[in-house]
């Protein structure tokens, strides 16, 4: 291989990292712009609704897993930072009962949710012969993995507390899998259909835009 060959695909590396380092940037961006508005997090007296998943799932989809995983730990940081400062009724209970297990609620979860979007939608994109449905998979991936670690973690750590089963009585003393059924119900119905939609739509159009070139 030439040395101008060689200097090309460097060239064209330093570019690709620009862009990636640039929409990185803009996806962390919007996670923090979200995370003080009703967009980022809508506050109930349950769960709180979210769309935070959107932005991480667009980061894992147009550039990998460990962006989707870095993306994940800033959604996971601005959850916990409202637990700690009483910003979300819900996430405060957690806190104020165990701040361990709620850092472990909050953060680690989406982490995973972040690196496994990325996995799966590398997965789907190599057997999607549309290079469209890929995304809004991804995108739905986001919101559900999401629930999934969030409630699963969350089961684990504070099933048996009293605030919980509080709760739980007031749903009719439910079983764990139709406890997470009914009190994700609203959120479920909300976040996933966004998530796939915009996700999808979003990372779609910034593929294309910024990564004409990578390899399939």
């Amino acid at each position: 291989m030439s040395e101008t060959a060689v200097n090309t695909k460097v060239a064209k590396a330093k570019k690709m990292s620009v862009g990636e380092l640039t929409t990185i940037g803009l996806m962390t961006g919007i996670l923090l712009v979200m995370s003080f508005t009703p967009l980022g997090y809508f506050h109930t007296f349950g769960l709180d609704i979210s769309l935070m998943m959107i932005p991480v799932a667009i980061g894992a989809m147009v550039i990998g897993p460990k962006a989707g995983m870095w993306l994940g730990l800033i959604f996971g940081a601005t959850s916990f930072y409202q637990a700690m400062t009483g910003t979300s009724w819900f996430s405060a209970t957690l806190f104020n009962i165990n701040p361990f297990f709620t850092f472990l609620v909050c953060i680690p979860t989406r982490m995973l949710m972040g690196y496994l979007v990325g996995v799966l939608f590398g997965l789907i994109r190599k057997v999607d012969r549309s290079r469209t449905v890929c995304y809004f998979a991804g995108g739905f991936l986001a919101a559900f993995l999401n629930t999934v670690f969030f409630m699963g973690t969350l089961l684990l750590c504070f099933w048996h507390t009293e605030f919980i089963q509080g709760i739980n009585e007031g749903l009719g003393g439910l079983n764990p899998l139709l406890f997470v059924g009914a009190f994700v119900g609203v959120n479920g119905l909300l976040e996933m259909p966004a998530s796939c939609i915009v996700g999808g739509i979003v990372s779609k159009a910034l593929d294309k835009a910024f990564y004409k070139k990578r390899v399939s």
